[in-house]
């Protein structure tokens, strides 16, 4: 979680499996970018990411904010590679 260590703006939202980043809060200074271990922070502006805008978006509205690093729920190099991640572990309810 050193991505929300650097963040200048506070817009990390925590689900019990992952975090989003609210898009009208992000400044996209990029300073979170080179600090995800797994390179799941990109730019809202890149082609293909239409679902991830809107799961950041709405995701963020309604779980708690963190400014804090904290440990890892879950071991992210464990599934660094694994393909159709989205698919098999995120739930709504999270």
């Amino acid at each position: 979680m050193d991505c929300v260590e650097v963040c200048p703006v506070d817009c990390f939202y925590e689900g019990k499996n992952m975090l989003v980043i609210k898009p009208d809060e992000c400044i996209d200074c990029g300073v979170c970018e080179p600090e995800c271990p797994i390179d799941a922070i990109v730019p809202d502006t890149e082609s293909g990411n239409e679902k991830w805008l809107e799961l950041n978006q709405n995701y963020s509205e309604i779980w708690p904010n963190i400014a804090e690093k904290k440990d890892p729920p879950i071991d992210s190099e464990k599934f660094k590679n694994e393909k159709n991640k989205f698919e098999k572990y995120f739930k709504e309810n999270i």
